[in-house]
């Protein structure tokens, strides 16, 4: 591990100041309003209602980031954020952008929430948070779904359980992958707008349907050769794990697959690195959720009577990886 000194940790110490550019420029629409020939500072300021001084100090940081250029006083996209930031884009990322500008309000509080052990935020979010939220999601998994459709072998499995699966994101490409394969989005009611318009985008409405419900404090439809759990146990503390881990096992057939996917920690908790950070997240948001252990997670699978637990061979950005499980 490269060693810290003065420099380094005051570069870490400051590097907020990049993402908070970034934030700004995406909840503006900066990069939409660049497209297709690029803008000058008066005309984005005036587009856009904000000062000619800060909306031209703000294009030059984008330009030093590499996100703009500038010339002729024009300021246009580059390729990459024309590919990732501007929403028209397939591969746009800028609602898990927004996602994180709602995060970093409590993470400027994480000392208030390490002296209480709470999180910061009670109550359910907003709308526009909640879509932000949603559409995140969807942003990431569909960067991360079609390598783990690649990594998961469903061949001959019928019905799938998407537990918690928000936007239906890996229904899909489990689906696109799999031909005979049929699914089942369960997720909060309030999510079915968003996984209707995903999965039907795709052309899928026929094969993937959504059930809405609470999977804490309600039963799962049952029959399936498949459940799959992805990012959802880090929101949840120890015994609702156990309760939500024996609740997707009674969905299985017998011989079904309990697949989770998470942020796992190796054992003593203090690597990755990503994972570490993703626990102090579940503190500032979450009432007793954190990163689990994959010592952890086999453990309490095993006590559910699973067979074949192991870890697969996938690794995910941010060290996501895959543990399995197999009903007697």
């Amino acid at each position: 591990m490269e060693r810290w000194n003065a420099a380094r940790l005051l570069q870490q110490s400051g590097s907020y100041w990049q993402a908070c550019v970034l934030h700004t420029g995406v909840r503006l629409g900066l990069f939409d309003l660049l497209e297709p020939r690029g803008r000058t500072v008066e005309e984005l300021s005036s587009q856009l209602g904000c000062s000619s001084r800060g909306v031209g100090l703000l294009l030059d940081a984008l330009v030093a980031m590499g996100l703009l250029v500038k010339e002729a006083g024009f300021y246009q996209n580059t390729e990459d954020s024309h590919r990732f930031l501007v929403q028209s884009s397939p591969d746009y990322v800028g609602y898990m952008i927004i996602h994180h500008c709602y995060l970093m309000e409590g993470w400027t509080r994480l000392v208030d929430a390490v002296k209480s052990g709470q999180p910061l935020k009670k109550g359910p979010r907003d709308e526009d948070e909640r879509r932000a939220f949603i559409l995140g999601m969807h942003n990431t998994a569909r960067g991360v779904a079609p390598k783990v459709a690649e990594a998961v072998d469903l061949r001959g499995s019928k019905r799938l359980l998407d537990l918690g699966g928000g936007p239906g994101t890996y229904a899909i490409y489990f689906c696109l992958k799999n031909r005979g394969l049929k699914a089942t989005v369960y997720d909060l009611p309030s999510t079915e707008p968003f996984a209707q318009q995903t999965i039907s985008s795709y052309g899928l409405s026929d094969r993937i349907e959504f059930y809405g419900g609470d999977y804490l404090s309600q039963e799962l439809p049952e029959g399936f050769d498949v459940v799959w759990v992805s990012h959802i146990i880090h929101s949840l503390g120890p015994d609702e794990v156990s309760l939500v881990l024996k609740k997707a096992t009674s969905s299985l057939i017998p011989g079904g697959l309990l697949l989770i996917h998470d942020f796992f920690l190796e054992k003593g908790g203090t690597s990755p690195l990503f994972p570490a950070l993703f626990s102090l997240n579940m503190l500032i948001n979450t009432e007793k959720g954190k990163s689990y252990t994959e010592e952890e997670v086999f453990q309490i699978l095993q006590s559910l009577g699973l067979s074949e637990v192991h870890r697969l061979s996938f690794k995910g950005p941010n060290d996501s990886g895959i543990i399995s499980g197999r009903l007697e």
